[in-house]
């Protein structure tokens, strides 16, 4: 899909935040979109066939909570329409920023 490659452009090799990420990562009985396993974070993007799976994609995004992860969920239109703001609210997101400082330092 269009949108899911044009964000791995964005991600790959280490190019948001230095955070390394694997696409089309196989969790449980899910693939999910891209994983970045340092953070324990997920990131689907969402196309026009999961207008009809809010469900599924509920029951999916709890059980990869279970797991510890945050799922991060974008819309394909954004990614394709405003990819510099996608990656802005990405590398500025809680769970994909740098490492807060040790206390005392």
């Amino acid at each position: 899909m269009l949108h899911e490659a044009l964000l791995w452009l964005q991600l790959k090799s280490k190019k948001l935040n230095g955070l390394d990420f694997d696409r089309q990562k196989i969790i449980g009985n899910y693939i999910v979109d891209f994983y970045c396993a340092e953070k324990d974070v997920v990131i689907e993007v969402d196309g026009r066939s999961h207008d009809s799976k809010q469900q599924e994609d509920a029951e999916r995004d709890q059980y990869l909570n279970r797991l510890g992860l945050t799922v991060i969920r974008l819309s394909a239109k954004d990614v394709l329409q405003n990819m510099e703001s996608v990656v802005g609210f990405l590398r500025d997101h809680p769970a994909l920023a740098g490492t807060p400082p040790e206390e005392g330092n």
